[in-house]
């Protein structure tokens, strides 16, 4: 909802896409019962809409480019040695993560092969404000350590896809949960390397349930109650902290809605 207000306030596009990259994980059908979903809540989608695993050879060529630039190399550590050997070192992120400690980054260990491949951030603080949390900095390689663009399993790793079709989509600015709040700064440090422009970035707050975890599949949360879409649309409007709108319909809502993002969020 935010981010399809804060288009329509500032009289941009809503871009759709799928993100499907991490195929293992896809529910079949899952793609049409949001679009389905999207639709009963009036929310129409601008141009054509992106499947992610429909762009692999476009992610390989990026992968390439980096690759030919000496920013990747191949890494061997499991799971549990990333976080022994943050440990060990002392090291430790935001939200409990335990950054890559950069073993590999001088070369694997005799007798050892790839599990995936990590880009080379640089040890540099990087800042960007928010448009709603405001003015953050990330020094990526010490909070995350130069992070997987490649699995092991053989799949590019959502932080390298999403930068890549950002870019591609031409998209100016990205409203979106703050649980990515921690992302951002990995991703423009990215887009940076590749020579793309990052975009305006809004986090808006989380929807969590009575303890405290986001609402989502994970957590067992109810579905969208799609027999009343004005309902649920003004629940959804009043978690973003606005006031119950006085509409009967869809088209109705979306009107006030937008004028009144538009009142408070005008991008200047």
């Amino acid at each position: 909802m935010a981010s399809f207000l804060d288009a329509r306030a500032h009289h941009g596009r809503w871009l759709l896409r799928i993100e499907d990259i991490d195929t293992p994980r896809v529910v079949p059908g899952a793609d049409q019962i949001i679009l389905s979903q999207l639709q009963q809540l009036g929310m129409r989608w601008d141009g054509d809409i992106i499947w992610q695993s429909q762009r692999l050879s476009r992610y390989a060529d990026i992968f390439e480019l980096l690759d030919k630039q000496d920013l990747i190399y191949g890494c061997a550590c499991t799971r549990q040695e990333i976080a022994s050997n943050a440990l060990q070192a002392g090291l430790l992120g935001e939200d409990g993560e335990r950054p890559y400690a950069g073993t590999c980054r001088a070369g694997i260990a005799a007798g050892r092969s790839p599990r995936a491949w990590r880009v080379k951030m640089p040890d540099a603080g990087y800042s960007f404000t928010d448009r709603w949390v405001g003015a953050r900095t990330q020094n990526v390689a010490q909070a995350v350590g130069d992070m997987i663009v490649k699995r092991a399993d053989g799949l590019f790793a959502y932080q390298l896809v999403v930068v890549v079709d950002d870019h591609d989509q031409q998209v100016t600015d990205i409203v979106r949960g703050q649980d990515l709040l921690s992302s951002t700064a990995r991703q423009h440090q990215l887009a940076r390397m590749l020579g793309f422009a990052p975009p305006r970035m809004m986090h808006v707050p989380l929807v969590l349930d009575s303890d405290g975890r986001k609402l989502s599949k994970k957590n067992h949360a109810q579905a969208i109650d799609m027999h009343n879409p004005i309902k649920s649309l003004q629940r959804a409007w009043a978690a973003l902290g606005f006031d119950v709108l006085p509409v009967n319909t869809v088209n109705d809502f979306w009107d006030a809605a937008v004028a009144a993002w538009r009142q408070r969020f005008t991008i200047r």
